[in-house]
C-alpha cells in the first residue's frame, strides 16, 4: 500500500484542458475500436487565439499567450509551465521535505556548456528540485566555466582547423583545451588530495574503508565546496545538500580525474552502490514524486526507472529533440512510461518537442524570475 500522497495544487486551465483532450482522444480511439463513432463538435469548444504583441511585457504574459495559441510545441510549452509551477508550489507547501514531495530534475551536460547552465543553477539555488541526475560531463563543464571561459562559435566552423589550434567544437561552442582537461586536473587533483586527508583524518579509517559511503553524491558535494563559485550547479547543490547522483561518473574529464587519483592511491574508489541506496531511500518513502527531464540517456532512465518501484512519477515534463520512432529512450514519449509503471496512468504530464537551449530560458524567466 502506498503512502497518503501530497497531491499537487490543482492544475491551472492550461493543464487541465490538456489532459481533457488526452481523455477525449482516448475516448476517440475506444470508439473506434468498438465500431461506434462517439465525437462531438462540443467536445472541442476552446478557440485558437492569436498572439497580441503591443502591450506584452513579460515570458509570463507570453506564455499565457502560448497557451491560447492552439499549436503547435507553444501549447506544449505553456502546459509544462502550467506543471512546473505546481511541482514548485507543491514543494514549497511540502517545507521542501523529500519525504512530502521529492522533486527530480535530470539533463545531458551538452547545455551546461551553454549559458542555459544558468536555468540550473537558478533552480537549485531556490531549491526547485531536491534530487538531480545528470552525467559526467555536467561535472567537467560546471568545475571548468568557473574558472575559464568557454566561447561562441558556429557548427560550420573547419573542425581539422580547430584540432590544430587545441580548440574543440560542442556545437557552436569552441571549447580550448586550456579551458577544460588542463583547467580540471589543476583544480581537481588537489581537491580529491584534499578530501582524502579530511576523511582521514574525521573517520579515523585507512584503505578501502576509507571511502565505503562516499558516492558521486558525497563527490559532487565536495567538490562544490572547494572548487566551484555562486555560478556553479555544484556549488548550490553543496550548499542545500541537494543530492546529484552521477550513474556514469567515469564518463568523462572528471573520471579521468577519478582514475589518475586512483594511480596515486591504490586503494580510491567511489561508491556508486551508495548513491543507488539513497535513491532507493528517497524513491520509497515519497509520497509524492515528480519530475523534469531535459534530453534522455541515462539521466532520464534513472528517474523513471527508480520511480516504478513507487508504482510511478506523479507528474513529469519531458523536453526532447529525439524522435520515437527508433525507440529509443532519449524519444520514448511519457505513454510509453506509463506501460512500464514509471509513470502513473492518471499523471498529468507532457513532452515539449523542442531544443532545450531555447525552452528553459523561456521557462525560467517565467518561473524563476520572482
Amino acid at each position: 500500500m502506498n503512502p497518503a500522497r501530497v497531491e499537487l495544487q490543482t492544475p491551472v486551465a492550461g493543464v487541465a484542458e490538456y489532459n481533457a483532450l488526452i481523455d477525449v482522444n482516448k475516448s476517440i480511439s475506444a470508439t473506434h475500436v468498438a465500431g461506434v463513432m462517439a465525437l462531438e463538435a462540443d467536445d472541442f469548444d476552446k478557440p485558437v487565439r492569436d498572439y497580441v504583441f503591443t502591450g506584452s511585457s513579460s515570458a509570463r504574459e507570453l506564455i499565457d499567450a502560448m497557451s491560447q495559441a492552439g499549436g503547435f510545441s507553444a501549447t506544449k510549452l505553456a502546459t509544462a509551465r502550467d506543471l512546473l509551477s505546481d511541482q514548485f508550489a507543491a514543494l514549497d507547501a511540502a517545507g521542501h521535505d523529500a519525504e512530502k514531495c521529492l522533486n527530480w530534475l535530470s539533463f545531458p551536460a551538452c547545455l551546461c556548456a551553454t549559458g542555459a547552465r544558468g536555468f540550473f543553477v537558478e533552480a537549485l539555488r531556490q531549491r526547485r528540485f531536491n534530487v538531480v541526475v545528470s552525467t559526467c560531463g555536467t561535472l567537467d563543464h560546471d568545475i571548468a566555466r568557473c574558472h575559464s571561459d568557454y566561447y561562441h562559435g558556429s557548427f560550420e566552423l573547419d573542425d581539422h582547423e580547430l584540432a590544430d589550434a587545441g580548440l574543440n567544437r560542442l556545437g557552436s561552442v569552441i571549447v580550448p583545451n586550456s579551458s577544460y582537461g588542463e583547467s580540471i586536473e589543476a583544480v581537481v587533483m588537489p581537491a580529491l588530495e584534499d578530501i582524502r586527508s579530511e576523511r582521514i583524518e574525521s573517520t579515523g579509517l585507512s584503505g578501502t574503508e576509507l571511502w565505503k559511503g562516499f558516492g558521486t553524491v558525497e563527490l559532487c558535494w565536495e567538490l562544490g565546496r572547494r572548487v566551484c563559485d555562486e555560478n556553479s550547479i555544484l556549488h548550490w547543490a553543496a550548499e542545500h545538500e541537494i543530492p546529484i547522483v552521477i550513474p556514469g561518473p567515469t564518463d568523462g574529464s572528471i573520471g579521468a580525474q577519478l582514475f589518475m587519483f586512483r594511480q596515486r592511491h591504490a586503494d580510491f574508489w567511489i561508491d556508486i552502490l551508495a548513491d543507488e541506496q539513497r535513491l532507493s531511500d528517497l524513491t520509497w518513502l515519497a509520497r509524492s514524486s515528480n519530475a523534469l527531464m531535459v534530453g534522455g540517456g541515462i539521466s532520464k532512465h534513472h528517474v523513471i526507472w527508480w520511480n516504478q518501484y513507487r508504482d510511478g512519477l506523479d507528474s513529469a515534463v519531458y523536453i526532447t529533440t529525439a524522435p520515437e520512432h527508433d525507440g529509443s529512450l532519449s524519444g520514448a514519449r511519457p505513454r510509453e512510461a506509463i506501460s512500464w509503471g514509471k509513470l502513473r496512468a492518471q499523471a498529468p504530464h507532457v513532452c515539449v518537442e523542442g531544443d532545450a537551449s531555447v525552452l528553459l530560458p523561456l521557462l525560467g524567466a517565467d518561473l524563476l524570475s520572482d
